[in-house]
């Protein structure tokens, strides 16, 4: 049986890596420039009965879902920080470092083709700040940016199937 396309039976190209961007409290996240993989794991989980021959049998486990790395120029814009701060705050008072009322945010991935038109996106849900990076390295005879990050622990993730792949522009060539 073949696959069926239903937009673009055209496009043969994988989308590529550099055009995606980030939102989150419905908002879009500025300037990040670098983002982990999304990964999940299923543990194998391995079982034999007595009368098998010597060789075990699998089944899939539990699920886990590997940290996603957001990577940005340091900038004025405190987006990084504020949401860190939920975790632990400096200063907040004993017992009161963590805001445990909204220190998870659901994120969406928003992943675009060459023309700049939505082609996937990808939900995250129940992300918290495990790490944060507010400065990097310093280096004086570097030619570099500076670089910021936070590691998002998240609770899972799926693909939003609301998104359909983009009919794709074509230009036409006037004649001579």
């Amino acid at each position: 049986m073949m696959a069926e396309f239903t937009v673009n039976a055209q496009r043969f190209d994988p989308y590529k890596n550099f055009k995606f961007r980030i939102k989150w409290d419905a908002k879009y996240v500025a300037g990040i420039s670098k983002m982990g993989a999304l990964k999940r794991t299923t543990e194998v989980v391995k079982h034999r009965e007595g009368g098998d021959p010597s060789s075990s049998r699998k089944s899939p486990g539990k699920n886990e879902f590997e940290a996603v790395t957001l990577e940005r120029g340091v900038t004025h814009d405190t987006e990084f920080e504020k949401w860190a701060n939920k975790i632990w705050q400096y200063g907040a008072g004993l017992g009161m470092e963590v805001s445990l009322q909204d220190f998870r945010k659901d994120l969406i991935i928003e992943v675009y083709n060459e023309a700049g038109q939505l082609a996937i996106s990808y939900k995250l849900y129940r992300c918290w700040v495990s790490e944060y990076q507010a400065l990097p390295d310093f280096d004086a005879n570097a030619n570099a940016v500076a670089i910021q990050h936070i590691k998002l622990e998240n609770e899972g993730w799926e693909r939003d199937l609301s998104v359909t792949e983009p009919k794709e522009p074509t230009f036409t060539v006037p004649s001579p």
